[in-house]
């Protein structure tokens, strides 16, 4: 399985007061940190490496997962330095890190999908990178993807079109020549990357039928919180 790269390093202003004191990756989210909920679930998925970008009290997350031998992972840090990076930058500067392909994960998001039907998706296209998506209809956010007959036609977070029914799912894959064609220690959105790819035809698309779970937000912390519980629950967590 390919290594996934972890964006936890924004500052989660949308939050605030509780992220004034923690990281959001550390919310306490059905009576753990969130980010212990996610690194749980990646094993479960045959995940073995992840690359944790941080920036924004980021020495606080590496205190509680440390290298990751809790989980029989190995879990390594890419720090934005003095200026935070942005989504890209931040995935630029890791690329020592990762292999020549990985995965790229949000901090705040639990997403219920098979990492292994992803990966092999990605590998059977020949392409440069994939989004997963899922049929939004402007439900859970403004629908930004043009995807059709298993195609992403446009990826466009700042230009909506009426042909835009679909919306980023929350993983991603990328080979690492992909970032090194974009300069070093400069701040820029993972957003960008993914528009140029699927304007050069080079973004595959996997589609999702079941909605995503985040923490970025109060209702999200909520449902995400509900979801955890009910799986536990019924022990298919």
């Amino acid at each position: 399985m390919f290594p996934v790269a972890i964006l936890a390093g924004g500052l989660a202003t949308r939050l605030r007061p509780i992220t004034e004191e923690i990281p959001k990756s550390l919310i306490e989210v059905a009576g753990k940190p969130f980010i212990c909920h996610q690194l749980e679930y990646l094993r479960k998925q045959g995940i073995n490496s992840v690359v944790l970008c941080i920036g924004y009290l980021g020495e606080m997350i590496e205190e509680i997962v440390g290298n990751g031998s809790q989980w029989d992972m190995h879990v390594t840090y890419s720090l934005d330095g003095s200026v935070l990076l942005g989504t890209g930058g931040a995935l630029r500067q890791a690329l020592p890190l990762l292999g020549e392909h990985f995965f790229i994960l949000y901090g705040d998001s639990y997403l219920p999908i098979d990492f292994s039907d992803v990966e092999k998706t990605f590998v059977a296209s020949g392409k440069k990178g994939l989004m997963t998506v899922l049929r939004n209809q402007n439900q859970w956010d403004k629908s930004n993807v043009e995807f059709d007959a298993g195609q992403i036609i446009e990826y466009n977070k700042t230009v909506i079109r009426p042909q835009m029914h679909y919306i980023d799912y929350g993983l991603g894959i990328l080979q690492s020549a992909v970032l090194q064609a974009y300069p070093a220690r400069h701040s820029f959105d993972l957003s960008k990357v993914y528009n140029d790819l699927s304007l050069a035809r080079e973004l595959a698309g996997y589609e999702v039928f079941e909605r995503f779970y985040e923490i970025g937000s109060h209702q999200g912390i909520a449902d995400t919180q509900a979801y955890l519980f009910e799986k536990t629950a019924k022990g298919t967590l």
